[in-house]
């Protein structure tokens, strides 16, 4: 159950073009903006290049980085497919 209200103004024209928008998804005003605003939180996360983290969160990431890489049968089969343009015709 959500329980943190987030309020906000827009426009007419702003308010009917999301509705248009969450309607096309069959999704309701709060679900459609919920749903971007997360998306758009997470993509200026991601964008990131600069992050602090203290001396035991720094460990942590240093060991994941460091550590071997863990087998990963799906990316081994794309790997050994060959690429469209590296095949020939004959």
């Amino acid at each position: 159950m959500r329980d943190a209200a987030i309020n906000l103004r827009a426009l007419p024209e702003q308010r009917d073009l999301i509705d248009h928008a969450a309607s096309l998804l069959g999704k309701n005003r709060s679900d459609f903006m919920l749903e971007a605003a997360c998306d758009r939180a997470q993509a200026v996360m991601l964008d990131q290049v600069f992050f602090s983290l203290d001396a035991e969160q720094f460990q942590q990431f240093t060991a994941l980085l460091d550590a071997p890489p863990t087998p990963n049968p799906g990316l081994e089969r794309l790997l050994a497919v060959d690429a469209p343009w590296n095949q020939h015709a004959g």
